[in-house]
Order: C-alpha cells, then structure tokens, then sequence
C-alpha cells in the first residue's frame, strides 16, 4: 500500500462528484461513463446518499455535483438536493434536461439548487439528436428557456468533436441566446464511450486551431457579459492537462455503488483496490486509501516527470491517460511532448483522422473533414440492466 498523506499537509477534497445513478435517456457517442455501468438495483439509497453528503460537508466539501448517467432519473433529486443545503452544501445539477419539467425545476430550486449546467450535442436538431441517440434537441431547448427564469446559476456546456466543430459559432450563438451566464466549450475526452468512437470524433489539427481562434474572438466579444471556457483535446496538446487537480488532491467522486473514485477513469488503472463508502468513512478513504495515496505528490514519479519544473503544475498529466496509451499508469502521460512515447499519440492521431485531410466548404474557415463526408458508425452508450 502507497505511504498515506499526512492530513495536514494535505487538506479534504473541495469538490465532491456525486454520480448517482447511470440510467440515462440518452446514448452519447462520447459519454465519459465506464462501459460496465452500474445496474439500478446496486444504486445507494436516498439515505446512504444523504450520508455521503454528511460526511463530506464535515470533510471539508464545499461543492457538490450531482451528475450521472442522468440525475433526474433519481425519483428523490429534490430530497437530495434538499439534504445537500442543508450541510451547508453549494448544489450544482449536471443534466441533459431530459426529465425535468417546469415544475420540477420549481421544486428543485425551492429545495435549494445554486446551478444548472445544461448539456447540448450541437446547434442543430439533426445531428444533435444523432450524437445523443435520441430526439433531445428541441425539448433542450425548451427547458433551457424555462431555466433562465429562475434566479439560479446557468452553464450551457456544448461538446465538440470532428463532426460538429464548423457549427462551433452557432452553437456558441445558441448557448448565448439561452441566457447563459456561463458557457462551457469542451472538446470530447477520450475515455468511456468515446474510446471506441474516436475515429469518428478526433478533429484534424486544422479543425482544432481554427475552433481556438473562434473560442479566443468568442471570449473577448462575451468579456464582462458571460463567462466562456473552454477545454481543448489532450492529444493536441504540448503538454498535459493537471487532470482532476492532481491526482487525489481536489476531488472525490463517488460512483452509483458508492464506491469512492480520484477520478471518473480511475477503474481502468488495474490492481487498484477503491473502497465504498458502506464500509468505509469518507475521510478514511480521502488520507488513507491505497487508491487515494497511489499517485500523490511526486514519490511515484518517474522520468522525465521526476526532474521536470512542470511536475507540479500539471502532476505529470492524467494517470488513466498514461494506462490507456502507455500501458503503464506510472508513465508520464503520453500527450506530453517531453514524453518517450508521444509518437504513440501522434501514430493514434494519423490513424484516426486518416481521410481526414481538411478542405474549405461554405464561408471562410469552415473547415470539413474528407472524413466527415462517409455515414458514421457510432458505438452508442447503452443503458444499465
């Protein structure tokens, strides 16, 4: 077992990741859920769940996120939304808006809801409805006029991919118009769902750079209005991402289970044992767990990530990146240009974007892919048994 962290020097979690179920009316192509999904029945309580949010205020949690799967398939959300206030809990909802109504939406902010963040696959209905495996878009688009009402926080998160990056201005018009005050632009991740898709949604690195310079005019053109973020793939990227904070030192995520996680990925690091919080106390868990411990600080470092200036900016990039690519969650994340193995990322680049070499369509920097012109074929989340 990994030499657990001094608690002092190591302070609770800020953030806890609540997934709460992983039943969900939609079928994402990208989706970061496991491909083993959790099963309805092995779901925590309302009660085990109220718990959780117990333990965690007294931890030190300030944030909670609620996410799934879909949230809203939890027939008790607004108890647990209520329970969340209570312990002193800021309450942020992540959904697809599919499920809530405007009365629930009433009850749900009633019970003490901070924020919404709203998800959208696209600007128009079309794709956005063949990204997600279901009719969504229009009834998004509904409940999002609904959300703007209330007197609540309000993202609109849009995911981008190789197939609907060139409509990235009208879906940042789209987000704009929603009354929004913060809008999220997230190039897909490849974990989950979106492994076995990712020839399908890796954009060309022309793609990639003309989105930034979009998301870039976007930024200053919203400055002082709405707050635009945005994340940009790994496999483009110089160096790697501080994945999670770092690896056990902001967040906690708890599974449907309630088996506790550092991070969404972390079960496809193997030999890792993750402890469930029916038989083991959050804060157990936090400074004493083998999972938790296994890739603190920088004793677990190698080179070039052990003698690196950046090992404490960016922890030497995702772990569950580097087991994916590297085959070893030990080695420095191969996205990194620093890293032995970064031509192994540049060989998975070529060969998902093969075909896609980039042309001019319609205006000025709509770039499409050759690619882009054959029929996808999408391997879609399912649903749990």
């Amino acid at each position: 077992m990994a030499t657990p962290t001094n608690p002092s020097t190591n302070p609770g979690p800020l953030a806890l990741i609540a997934e709460i179920t992983h039943r969900c009316p939609l079928h994402c192509v990208y989706c970061s859920n496991p491909l083993e999904l959790t099963a309805r029945e092995r779901e925590l309580s309302t009660a085990a769940w109220i718990g959780v949010f117990e333990q965690g205020a007294k931890l030190g949690v300030m944030q909670l996120d609620l996410t799934g799967g879909e949230p809203l398939a939890r027939p008790d959300l607004v108890e647990l939304v209520r329970a969340s206030r209570k312990n002193g809990l800021y309450v942020n909802l992540i959904t697809s808006g599919i499920g809530l109504s405007a009365d629930r939406l009433a009850e749900l902010v009633d019970a003490g809801l901070d924020h919404l963040q709203l998800s959208f696959q696209d600007a128009e209905a079309g794709p956005a409805d063949e990204f997600a495996g279901l009719t969504a878009h229009g009834k998004k688009l509904a409940i999002a006029r609904e959300i703007a009402k209330h007197r609540i926080g309000f993202t609109v998160n849009l995911v981008v991919h190789r197939r609907n990056v060139r409509r990235l201005e009208e879906m940042l018009a789209m987000a704009e118009g929603l009354g929004a005050q913060r809008i999220e632009v997230a190039h897909v991740q490849y974990y989950g769902w979106a492994v076995p898709n990712r020839g399908e949604l890796l954009p060309t690195r022309e793609q990639v750079e003309w989105s930034l310079d979009v998301l870039a005019r976007a930024q200053e053109r919203l400055r002082g209005r709405i707050r635009l973020e945005y994340v940009t793939p790994d496999y483009y990227a110089r160096f790697p991402k501080a994945c999670m904070g770092g690896w056990g030192q902001k967040l906690m995520l708890i599974d449907p289970a309630g088996f506790a996680l550092p991070c969404h990925a972390a079960r496809v690091i193997p030999g890792l044992q993750f402890e469930n919080v029916g038989m083991r106390g959050l804060e157990w868990i936090w400074s004493e767990s083998e999972s938790f411990n296994k890739y603190r600080g920088e004793e677990w470092m190698e080179e070039p990530c052990r003698s690196c200036d950046r090992r404490a900016v960016d922890f030497g990039g995702c772990r569950c990146q580097a087991q994916m690519l590297a085959g070893d969650a030990a080695a420095t994340d191969p996205v990194c240009s620093l890293s032995p193995l970064r031509a192994k990322v540049d060989a998975t680049v070529a060969e998902a974007v093969r075909g896609g070499r980039v042309s001019e369509a319609g205006g000025a920097g709509e770039f499409v892919p050759v690619a882009e012109v054959a029929e996808a074929r999408w391997s879609y989340r399912l649903n749990p048994r």
